[in-house]
Order: structure tokens, then sequence, then C-alpha cells
């Protein structure tokens, strides 16, 4: 008898769920249980610090669950290692045929700590495979790229410097597009979701001159002032209040002999240390925006001062916010990094 109640129970559940799905459909709620992956583009300084690896890593394993779709990479570190382990990093998970595009006459052109892994070879083969011969401008990528995309599509992360899309926006039309790059820019991109500045005080000081800013000074206040959507920020702070275990590198990455994202992590700064996670922070706000991970500032204007400070001004209608974090939503947002820069690649 009570079997017979309970699987009446369950079948009036099931009944009423479906009646409650068509019609949140009915009324234009589809999204909410079918949305399509966000098109991504990754502008990194990879090679200065490991949280450019880490985000790569991140951004790979969202696409395998199907939150995203990685459609370039291009590098602001000016040195060819740089590009060549992207192209690693990329083979690892499968992914050896994402474009790759380079800047020139950039800044940080030196191999930095963990680059030279690119060339690590056992037993005579490389460790990482990468087959990238000689890639391609950022900005021609760029422009080929976003041409190619539906109007107002594509999300840009920025987690380097403004060398390539402050470029990208001065381009003039070419055998890439026929807009200029400003144009190109407003018909294509959504949003870009940029590391960089600071906006709240930092170990109890107010002002705090971010790297990725003071390092590309020129390049960095014309992105801020002139990119023509929407821009989301993520601070310094916002990274540095979350750390990457050191645990975690250790523990979760064992299911291969080598891991790229492991092994940048080791070699940048031996452990125990726990990392702070400032790119990644971009890359989980672009492709999951409506989780509630952060918290936004209210609209307004950045500026970039002369010394590189970024100072937010409020304005109800002006096109930038930054990113805010609580206690809870730290606790959420490194659980989060660990469960997806860990993940294993999808082989299939």
């Amino acid at each position: 008898m009570f079997r017979e109640e309970l699987t009446e129970l369950q079948m009036k559940i099931q009944i009423r769920t479906t009646l409650l799905v068509a019609g949140l459909v009915a009324l234009g709620y589809a999204g909410v249980f079918a949305k399509s992956p966000v098109s991504v583009i990754l502008d990194t300084d990879i090679g200065n610090d490991v949280d450019d690896v880490l985000a790569l890593g991140m951004l790979h394993a969202l696409q395998s669950r199907g939150a995203c779709r990685l459609l370039a990479v291009t590098v602001t570190k000016d040195h060819p290692a740089a590009a060549a382990l992207t192209d690693a990093v990329n083979t690892f998970y499968g992914r050896g045929d994402i474009p790759v595009g380079v800047v020139s006459g950039g800044v940080t052109p030196e191999v930095g700590k963990f680059l030279p892994m690119v060339d690590q070879r056992d037993d005579g083969k490389r460790r990482y495979p990468f087959d990238l011969k000689k890639p391609p401008s950022a900005v021609s990528l760029l422009r080929r790229v976003l041409h190619n995309q539906p109007d107002r599509s594509v999300v840009v992360v920025q987690v380097g410097f403004s060398t390539n899309l402050a470029r990208l926006i001065s381009s003039q039309p070419d055998a890439e597009s026929p807009l200029k790059g400003m144009d190109l820019v407003r018909r294509k991109v959504r949003l870009l979701s940029i590391m960089a500045g600071a906006f709240r005080p930092i170990d109890g000081h107010p002002r705090f001159l971010e790297y990725n800013v003071v390092k590309d000074l020129t390049h960095a206040r014309k992105l801020v002032t002139d990119w023509p959507t929407s821009i989301v920020f993520s601070g310094f702070e916002i990274g540095y209040a979350v750390r990457f275990p050191a645990e975690s590198i250790a523990r979760d990455f064992c299911y291969v002999a080598h891991h790229p994202l492991a092994e940048s992590y080791l070699l940048y700064e031996p452990p125990p240390h726990h990392r702070p996670t400032w790119d990644l922070t971009s890359v989980l706000y672009a492709v999951y925006p409506e989780r509630g991970y952060f918290s936004l500032s209210e609209p307004g204007r950045v500026t970039v001062e002369d010394d590189g400070n970024t100072v937010f001004e409020v304005r109800p209608d002006g096109g930038h916010r930054y990113l805010i974090l609580d206690n809870k939503q730290i606790e959420r947002v490194r659980e989060a990094m660990v469960h997806l820069a860990s993940q294993p690649p999808d082989r299939k």
C-alpha cells in the first residue's frame, strides 16, 4: 500500500514538473534550461604569473562542460615561448586547433620562471607537445575571429596588458575585415571582462598601482577610455582575496605524470604557498556572470591616472562596473576554481 501511494506521488510530481517546465518555456524562459555556450577570446600575458595558465585550464574545463567555446588566445607577453606554452596547454586539453596570436613590440620580453618547461623532453620527446609554427599577429587574429562571429556574441577576457586590445580598436580595415577596429568591436563584442586596476583598499592602502595597468600604461589608458562595449573589472583586491591552495596542486592534478598547470605553479614559486587567483576571477565572471559568484558595483566610469592609479566614478549612464566579494563568495569562488582548474581533459 505504501509503495503504491509513493508511486502515485512520484507520478504527480513528475507531471507537475513537466507542466511547470512547459509553462516557463512558453513564457520565454527556455534559456533557463538550455543556454548556448559563451564565445570567449582570451588575451593573456602568460608566462609572467601562473594564474594565466590556471585561467586557460579553467576555460578548457568550462568548454568541456558546454559552458563556453574558446575561439582564440592572444598573447601580450613578448617572448616566443609564451605562445608555444599556450599552444601546448591547448594541445594537452585536446584543442590544439585553437588559434594563437602574438604581440610585437610588447612589454616583458624576458622568458620568466616557467616558460622554459615548454622545451622539456622525456626520452627525446616533448613533455608537452605542440605544433605552433609561425603564429599570426594578435591584432590580425582578433580581427579575423571577430569578423566571423555573430553580432554581439563575443566575450573578451583580458588578463594581461592592454597592448593587443588597444591596438585592435585603433586598427584599420584590412583583408580580415572591412570594418575599422572600433566598429568591429562595437558590432561583435558584448562584454570585456578584464583583470586590471584596484578599487578597494588593499592591506590598509587606499591607492594601489596594479601591475597590468602600470606596465603598459599608455595602452591601458586608451583601452579604458575608448573601448566601445561594457567593461567589468576584476580589481587586484579580488584575486588577492582568493588564494589557490597548494594542496590542490599536490593532490588534484595527479591523474597524469606531468600536468602543465601544476608544473607551472611549482616552477613559478615552490610551495608551500597559496597563489592569488587574479586572472581566474575574470574568466569565472565572463562565463558564469549570473551564478552569484561575485557582486557588482553600481554603473560608472573608470579613469586611469598618470601614475596608473584607477579611479571609479559612479555614473548611472556609465558602462563600467567592478567585481565585489564577500566572505561567503570567497569560499564559493575558491571551490569553483579548484574544481575547474583540476578537471581532467575531455579526451573525446
